[in-house]
């Protein structure tokens, strides 16, 4: 079954958020997309998320991009079960928008 970008950004991925000790002593926050490979990290956790879902924008348009699979462990979510985020989607116009990347 072909999917479309819109598609593949619903899919609902396992995210995992931990606290890690950085070599200086100091802690940050990991926030994880295992099923992706991508992590974003910051000192809170909502900053550490926020980094991650930018991540999963670029790297799921940029797997596409290159004609790359893009793992769907799950279907995507469909607008009767909460659907896709206009916000997030705006994010990934924006970077179609800015040449950040190519919508095919």
């Amino acid at each position: 079954m072909l999917m479309t970008p819109e598609e593949y950004l619903a899919i609902p991925y396992v995210m995992v958020v931990e606290s890690v000790e950085g070599p200086d002593g100091e802690w940050f926050r990991r926030a994880m997309y295992p099923e992706l490979g991508i992590v974003g990290e910051a000192h809170s956790p909502l900053d550490a998320i926020a980094r991650l879902e930018e991540a999963r924008v670029t790297t799921i348009l940029s797997r596409l991009e290159r004609g790359e699979p893009v793992p769907v462990p799950r279907p995507p979510l469909r607008d009767e079960i909460g659907g896709l985020d206009p916000e997030k989607l705006g994010f990934a116009r924006w970077l179609v928008e800015q040449k950040k990347i190519d919508e095919h």
